[in-house]
């Protein structure tokens, strides 16, 4: 037996691992092959040909998808392991590197991208000409440990504590209605009248679902949509009221704000990396001009100003 777990060893390779991990984390070839970006019929090969030169099966198929067996259980935590070391060297090394060039790889959300970082960057890359920007625009939080990014732009309460950054500012939100919808004056009575529009549960903004309760608005929603920005669009075709980021709204001549904006909704943006690229010179570069640009805009709160 101690024979053939030392050659089962010596059969695995990295690659092998990633492969048994991609299914293992998603339950599914189809799954995996999105990962690894390769072929459903390449992930399927590839398994076989792991399990012929081990010689043990690592996953059962059933109809809710592929469930591993003890011998895939046992591989996809060391997967996850080795995974988190190479990670980790990874970035130990890009923590070394002293050079305006190479690639950031930055995600934020939609209402960011759309309503204040867009030139932003381009203005980063023009005076940095050897550093290539990819842009992620997605809502959901990324894995700065796992490199799905070097860097996130984001609102966020509390932000991860083995993250580090900075704290740009405050996002303060409003109520918003298209010009043709609210006059130019309109008292809170009209305004419980009024068709809202609501962020639906896939969207997780408990913090407006709850205000939006509280204030009865909830009852009145009849359009529900899962972005910040889907709820500017619909806000500006008349479709009711909306509850959006001042930065994003307040500058659109198809909207009209209604009354101050909402404390309670107030949430901080933040700019985060991983320790260990802090001191990457590009990282330090692009962190110190997305520092200074969103400070020196309008409507986000400085800090100190709180």
């Amino acid at each position: 037996m101690k024979v053939e777990f030392a050659k089962m060893n010596s059969d695995l390779r990295w690659e092998d691992l990633r492969v048994i991990l991609a299914i293992y984390k998603s339950g599914s070839l189809s799954g995996a092959a999105r990962v690894l970006e390769v072929s459903h019929a390449t992930v399927f090969r590839r398994l076989q040909g792991i399990e012929s030169r081990i010689g043990a099966s690592l996953f059962e198929r059933h109809r809710s998808g592929y469930e591993p067996t003890l011998a895939g259980e046992d591989l996809a935590q060391t997967a996850e392991r080795v995974e988190l070391e190479i990670l980790g060297a990874e970035r130990r090394v890009m923590g070394r590197d002293l050079k305006l060039s190479g690639t950031i790889r930055v995600t934020t959300t939609d209402t960011l991208l759309s309503g204040m970082l867009s030139p932003i960057f381009h203005q980063f890359g023009a005076h940095n000409p050897e550093i290539c920007l990819e842009v992620v625009v997605s809502n959901r939080v990324f894995n700065l440990s796992k490199r799905d990014a070097d860097v996130a732009v984001r609102p966020s309460i509390s932000p991860p504590d083995h993250l580090v950054g900075r704290l740009l500012g405050r996002i303060t939100m409003a109520i918003y209605g298209s010009v043709d919808l609210v006059p130019d004056k309109t008292d809170d009575q009209e305004i419980s009248r009024l068709q809202w529009i609501g962020p639906d549960s896939h969207m997780g903004y408990p913090a407006l679902e709850k205000w939006m309760e509280d204030h009865s608005y909830h009852d009145r929603c009849r359009y529900r949509v899962d972005s910040l920005l889907a709820m500017l669009w619909a806000a500006r075709e008349g479709a009711g009221l909306a509850v959006l980021p001042c930065y994003l709204a307040e500058n659109d001549a198809g909207l009209r704000r209604l009354g101050d904006p909402v404390p309670e909704l107030e949430t901080d943006l933040w700019i985060l990396t991983h320790p260990d690229l802090r001191n990457v010179m590009r990282i330090r570069r692009f962190l110190d001009h997305i520092g200074e640009s969103v400070r020196g805009q309008e409507l986000i709160t400085p800090p100190g100003k709180f």
